[in-house]
């Protein structure tokens, strides 16, 4: 057993300076880890994005005396691999991502040992500079970028305290006067929205298109979920507006106990004038048995584990950036393959214990975007569980088809595919050691 000396703060909080020089000591298991020096740092990587004063999580973890309260919680929540939220499966497929939030196994054993040791504080002098933080109205990538170029807005909707789920579909204009390309964009609700906007996808329509609106004439410009609020694109790879298109909104209301007043913003950031970026990204979607469109074969019969399946054709060789799996309370595992034309099969990404209540985009790290071949076929898999085991179910005695109410189904792979030429293939192949 080792004594520390600690520093307080009264009930002020760890991260603060300053502090009043009232010291008391402490006993420490030999070993066990601390706060201030082992846990602080993880919390700051992992968790403090969302759990900080003003964020989107439910409490603010940015301090000992935050924490403490809440930590056999926490070692239950990070033990079951539930929080943070990434739920890609770490045995199979890409493992190198952009902004992985997921913890380490070497992470997550050093938070169950300092709960089990009694979360020791320990030795403030340890502590890590506390991070600050921007408003949570303000945009992230204008560190990056500076100020966003477009800003779009949705017409407001006011969703009741209780009730069903509602889709919200305005329409609105992309106000520029000649083509740009993007190369970055995030999108907000508003701060009382974040807690009734399950996802909200933004669909281009070209021009001349106002009075209709159909899915096989728009193309996603950006689909946002608690989990995704940005996208920026690859060096010489961006996404085209056109004058005169229109923006069609298709966005989920949850009821979230009392009325809110939402609406939507989409911030856009230009390659300059001038610059055409070489590749054009295209939000694709790959549906499991989705013969006749949209899923309509999707067959979960009562009290079953069911596995779906669908394929698809790469009409050119092509780079697959990211990978977003959609399925609701039912939905239990996806899984992305390709095939290529030699018989090939390569598991491009799987997720193994999805979860409805987080819209996760999983974006390949640079040196780890898969490319293909031209008639490469993506094959999607997915696994729903509509048995009593599961506790997101609403209700497994009921057979459930496709739908977009949450007691329905889907499962749809989103996937940002951006076409090359068979030439660049070659090189990536030659590269890649394919």
């Amino acid at each position: 057993m080792a004594t520390f000396r600690i520093v307080g703060c009264l009930s002020m909080g760890w991260a603060l300076t300053g502090c009043l020089s009232v010291a008391f000591s402490a006993t420490i298991p030999e070993g066990a880890p601390t706060f201030a020096r082992d846990i602080a740092p993880i919390f700051q990587s992992k968790c403090q994005d969302c759990h900080h004063s003003g964020g989107s999580g439910p409490m603010s973890l940015m301090t000992y005396d935050e924490v403490r309260p809440w930590a056999k919680s926490i070692k239950a929540r990070v033990a079951a691999r539930s929080m943070p939220p990434w739920f890609i499966d770490e045995h199979v497929g890409i493992q190198q991502f952009k902004d992985n939030w997921s913890l380490s196994n070497d992470q997550i054993a050093t938070i169950v040992k300092w709960v089990d040791s009694g979360a020791p504080g320990g030795d403030l002098k340890d502590m890590p500079p506390a991070r600050q933080f921007d408003s949570i109205d303000s945009w992230s990538l204008e560190k990056r970028f500076g100020k966003p170029d477009l800003i779009i807005d949705s017409a407001p909707y006011t969703m009741a305290a209780k009730g069903q789920d509602q889709w919200w579909q305005p329409f609105g204009e992309i106000n520029i006067a000649e083509p740009r390309w993007v190369r970055a964009m995030e999108l907000h609700p508003t701060r009382a929205g974040m807690a009734i906007t399950h996802h909200a996808i933004a669909h281009v329509l070209p021009p001349g298109s106002q009075g209709g609106r159909s899915l096989g004439e728009s193309d996603v410009l950006f689909s946002y979920g608690m989990g995704k609020m940005y996208d920026m694109f690859e060096k010489d790879t961006g996404r085209l507006l056109q004058p005169g298109s229109h923006v069609w909104w298709d966005i989920h209301y949850r009821a979230g106990g009392e009325e809110i007043t939402d609406h939507i913003q989409l911030a856009v950031w230009f390659y300059p004038k001038g610059e055409v970026p070489k590749h054009h990204a295209v939000w694709t979607s790959y549906t499991a048995n989705a013969e006749g469109g949209r899923g309509s074969n999707l067959d979960i019969p009562p009290g079953t584990i069911t596995e779906s399946n669908g394929e698809y054709a790469l009409r050119s060789a092509s780079c697959l950036g990211s990978f977003q799996p959609h399925m609701h309370r039912r939905g239990k595992a996806m899984t992305i393959e390709a095939i290529l034309p030699d018989g090939q099969k390569q598991v491009i990404s799987s997720v193994d214990h999805y979860n409805f209540n987080w819209i996760m985009n999983y974006v390949f790290a640079d040196d780890s975007v898969p490319c293909f071949p031209k008639g490469t076929q993506i094959h999607v898999t997915s696994w729903h569980d509509n048995t009593a085991a599961n506790p997101s179910n609403p209700d497994p005695r009921q057979w459930v088809g496709w739908g977009d109410r949450t007691v329905d189904e889907m499962a749809i792979a989103f996937v940002n595919v951006t076409a090359i030429s068979d030439e660049e293939y070659a090189a990536w192949a030659v590269a890649h050691k394919r």
